[in-house]
């Protein structure tokens, strides 16, 4: 493979999309829905099993594929034995993958979902866009309501060209791109000093500057004829757009991948899409951009 096809290369459209297959009670409904995606993107799709090959799992993999509705002729499956975090990345960066499919767990209240720490640590380093689903099903999923963290970060403008690239080849028509304001940022810009209509006019200020930063923003995306709502949310980065995902009962919340060049603050206390992905509020899907060099 020619890996210099990776660098900076754009985070859509999406031309090669994999899936991990764990031979899991939900492993057909992700292979369909990643089967799915990659019918209505014109996608290639890339089958991957970590662990040892037999003529037991070949032959439940051929039954899942053909449940699935997949063309063994249009698509590939890699064995390969390994550490399955490292062997998933490593395969998806040898491929030129553009989206890894990866499924949740639903914890037994049945209302929230999680994922596990395999899960989660591709999803923290992966160098491809990653699709959390909380709900697969035989069923086609509807990604009606698509919610993007609007967050100033280089990132952000393909993160959300991203969601509007998917949205439109899934046929959304509306789209809500979320900025959170952090109180504690609120709080220290108001001083103790301050009057009550002082500090009102400090927080319509900074509120108004989120919201001016917004709209310079989606003003710059290739919406087409979809039609984005701008939302502003006060609380702590990842839980506050999170939470918004979770009351508004998002289908799909799409979000920056993690920066790896983290500070020693960073290191220190949460960051943001860890909040995300302790409680996963809907599907998710965290955008590589790739602005970097990988």
């Amino acid at each position: 493979m020619d890996l210099s096809k990776l660098k900076r290369r754009p985070s859509y459209p999406f031309e090669t999309i994999a899936v991990a297959i764990s031979f899991s009670p939900s492993c057909l409904p992700i292979l369909m829905e990643a089967k799915r995606l990659a019918d209505i993107c014109g996608a290639a799709l890339l089958l991957l099993h970590i662990g040892e090959k037999s003529g037991e799992k070949d032959q439940q993999l051929d039954e899942m594929m053909a449940k699935a509705g997949v063309n063994p002729n249009k698509s590939r499956v890699i064995w390969m034995e390994g550490e399955p975090v490292d062997t998933i990345l490593r395969l998806c960066k040898l491929n030129i993958v553009d989206l890894l499919v990866l499924g949740a767990l639903e914890k037994e209240n049945l209302l929230k979902f999680y994922i596990g720490s395999i899960a989660r640590n591709i999803s923290r380093k992966a160098k491809c866009s990653v699709l959390l689903l909380t709900n697969p099903s035989s069923e086609p999923q509807k990604f009606k309501k698509i919610i993007v963290n609007g967050v100033e970060n280089p990132k952000t403008i393909h993160t959300i060209n991203t969601a509007l690239y998917l949205a439109k080849h899934l046929k959304v028509k509306d789209v809500t791109i979320v900025n959170e304001v952090h109180l504690p940022g609120l709080a220290m810009a108001i001083a103790d000093d301050s009057t009550a209509p002082e500090a009102k006019e400090i927080k319509r200020t900074i509120t108004e500057d989120f919201t001016e930063s917004l709209h310079e923003l989606i003003d710059k995306c290739d919406a087409g004829d979809i039609r984005i709502t701008d939302k502003i949310v006060k609380g702590k980065p990842g839980y506050a757009i999170s939470k918004y995902a979770s009351d508004k009962k998002a289908d799909l919340l799409v979000i920056n991948s993690p920066d790896t060049n983290l500070n020693l603050f960073d290191r220190i206390f949460t960051h943001d899409i860890e909040f995300i992905l302790a409680d996963l509020p809907c599907n998710v899907l965290i955008v590589h951009s790739r602005v970097s060099a990988d």
